[in-house]
């Protein structure tokens, strides 16, 4: 890790995210894998405020790819005390890897951390699509002979449908987007990261109750969801949802995140029950942002 490139990013941000980001660079680069490390977005770009997210690029020894997606998890959430899995972000463009959004509590707040995993016979095509700044290499040559199993991992993950577990974790961490939209007075983007939550929970729905759904986004739901008790219920629920203000408040933002819950555990209680102490300091962290 580079001092003077750490001191680089220091000199434009605040102490909050340079913490944050100086032990994430220090907990993924102590992995074999990890051939490097690079931060894109606001940080690099030097217009990071209090709120912005820490943008990572890692890239992977391309043998160790699938290894290094499989822990991604394990390690961030007991290295980095990550409050949920990483959403499998639907946000970022397909550039060559796999993008996951994090929330991870620190001094106090939650804070957001973007790693798009990438092997590195994909990193030049990468960069080539984002501005970024280098924080750490490793010792020792590439090793970025491409193999096909790494792209079938890569196309399939993009691929595979959400669970509902999944979604849910999509939902709480579009929430912790739109609060930060809001605080910025973003309009124009709450509105669509509030469209996206009102998706992700028709989609929660759609996976728990009409999982082999023929029909494309949000048709016929009355037709597939509202042919049982529990379906219409949660046809109801979406009906509160989606009348909304489309351009939330705070307010709004917490009567959307309840309803969503209340969707979710008729829907997929399994789902719930799973990331309940998850959820309970996600909502705590919410409330201090």
């Amino acid at each position: 890790m580079s001092s003077r490139l750490l001191n680089n990013i220091a000199a434009v941000n605040l102490p909050r995210q340079f913490g944050l980001l100086e032990k994430a660079i220090g907990v993924i680069g102590r992995s074999s894998t990890v051939h490097s490390l690079h931060v894109r977005g606001s940080l690099a770009a030097g217009t990071a405020d209090r709120l912005s997210d820490l943008d990572f690029i890692v890239a992977v020894h391309d043998p160790s790819f699938g290894p290094f997606i499989r822990i991604i998890d394990t390690l961030m959430s007991a290295e980095l005390g990550a409050l949920l899995p990483g959403w499998r972000d639907t946000i970022v463009a397909r550039m060559g890897g796999l993008g996951y959004v994090f929330l991870v509590p620190h001094e106090g707040v939650l804070q957001q951390i973007d790693l798009y995993a990438v092997p590195v016979s994909r990193l030049d095509t990468v960069l080539a699509r984002t501005k970024a700044m280098p924080v750490y290499q490793a010792d020792g040559e590439r090793f970025q002979r491409h193999s096909q199993q790494v792209d079938w991992l890569i196309n399939s993950t993009l691929d595979r449908p959400y669970t509902t577990r999944e979604l849910l974790v999509e939902i709480l961490v579009l929430g912790h987007m739109i609060h930060k939209r809001i605080a910025r007075g973003q309009r124009y983007v709450a509105y669509a990261e509030m469209f996206a939550l009102h998706t992700a929970a028709k989609n929660l729905i759609k996976a728990a109750l009409a999982p082999g759904s023929a029909f494309y986004g949000w048709y016929q739901l009355g037709e597939e969801i509202g042919t049982t008790p529990i379906g219409r219920q949660c046809l109801a629920g979406l009906d509160r949802l989606i009348s909304g203000n489309p351009i939330p408040q705070s307010g709004d933002l917490t009567a959307a995140l309840n309803i969503v819950l209340e969707l979710a555990e008729r829907a997929a209680p399994d789902a719930v029950a799973g990331l309940r102490p998850a959820i309970a300091a996600y909502r705590y962290y919410l409330e201090q942002m």
